[in-house]
């Protein structure tokens, strides 16, 4: 069985936006809107893509990812931000997400969002960005990563996510990525590792291949373990014959199983 391999992930077809809109001043603060027909206010899928935090991996790929959902009636703010080579890293790349979290109340005034479903979809490093995301309302003041009254969201899909940044260095392919986030300080995982920040006190979906060699399934049903134990609402499906970029792929067999999770996560139960 052949897996989807990085180069395949890069040579996904590039599906442009509705709109490109800039949340910060740095090149790299923008994201991509993608608009369904509809008039009426739209459910929410905030994407971040992976890469292990590197600049090297920009939102681009999963382009053809959010026209598919922006297909099934959802609005899909895909985000970009710093990352590390590029100005990211700790806290810039925290601050980003979280500022372009955010800025969907901006958006809402000017396209049909539902800000009372929004679900952050992440990818890899992403689902680590996008599990964050969660736990910002317990976050001190005292934090450099705090920033008052956070968007609350309503679910987060993970798909093979690198959810324990220091069980990461060497259970997953980002390695040692996961402590330059954070400059090497493992201090800093108890704001910035979802493992260190459970519960998450919303619902969170896991989707990993159960041939994934980058981010391995027994690490994330690791997570999953942890996250129940804290008394988390946490689900987690291994997706047999399915690598790591099968679950941004929307010609692969697991991306049914990717929308369906999608839907769940927003509530809206669709077939």
């Amino acid at each position: 069985m052949i897996m989807l391999t990085v180069s395949d992930y890069l040579a996904q077809p590039v599906v442009s936006p509705d709109v490109s809109i800039r949340y910060g001043d740095h090149p790299d603060q923008f994201g991509d809107l993608y608009l369904p027909a509809q008039v009426h206010p739209a459910p929410v899928v905030m994407m971040i893509h992976g890469g292990c935090w590197q600049a090297a991996y920009p939102l681009t790929p999963l382009g053809e990812c959010c026209a598919a959902l922006r297909a099934r009636g959802y609005a899909v703010w895909n985000l970009e931000y710093r990352r590390l080579g590029n100005g990211g890293g700790w806290p810039s790349t925290f601050l980003d997400v979280a500022a372009g979290a955010d800025h969907l109340r901006v958006l809402a005034e000017h396209y049909p969002l539902d800000l009372n479903r929004v679900v952050v979809v992440g990818h890899s490093a992403g689902g680590h960005l996008a599990l964050w995301l969660a736990t910002r309302p317990k976050l001190p003041p005292t934090s450099p990563l705090y920033i008052p009254h956070p968007l609350p969201v309503h679910g987060v899909v993970a798909l093979a996510a690198v959810a324990d940044l220091r069980r990461g260095v060497t259970a997953t392919a980002c390695g040692t990525a996961c402590l330059e986030l954070i400059d090497n300080e493992e201090s800093r995982c108890a704001e910035a590792s979802p493992h260190a920040r459970l519960p998450l006190d919303i619902p969170h979906y896991h989707l990993v291949g159960g041939d994934d060699p980058i981010v391995p399934a027994s690490y994330v049903a690791a997570f999953v373990d942890a996250a129940r134990q804290a008394g988390d609402l946490a689900h987690l499906t291994i997706v047999p014959k399915c690598g790591h970029f099968e679950l941004t792929t929307p010609h692969s067999q697991a991306w049914q199983t990717v929308v369906q999770t999608i839907d769940k996560a927003c509530s809206l139960n669709r077939s």
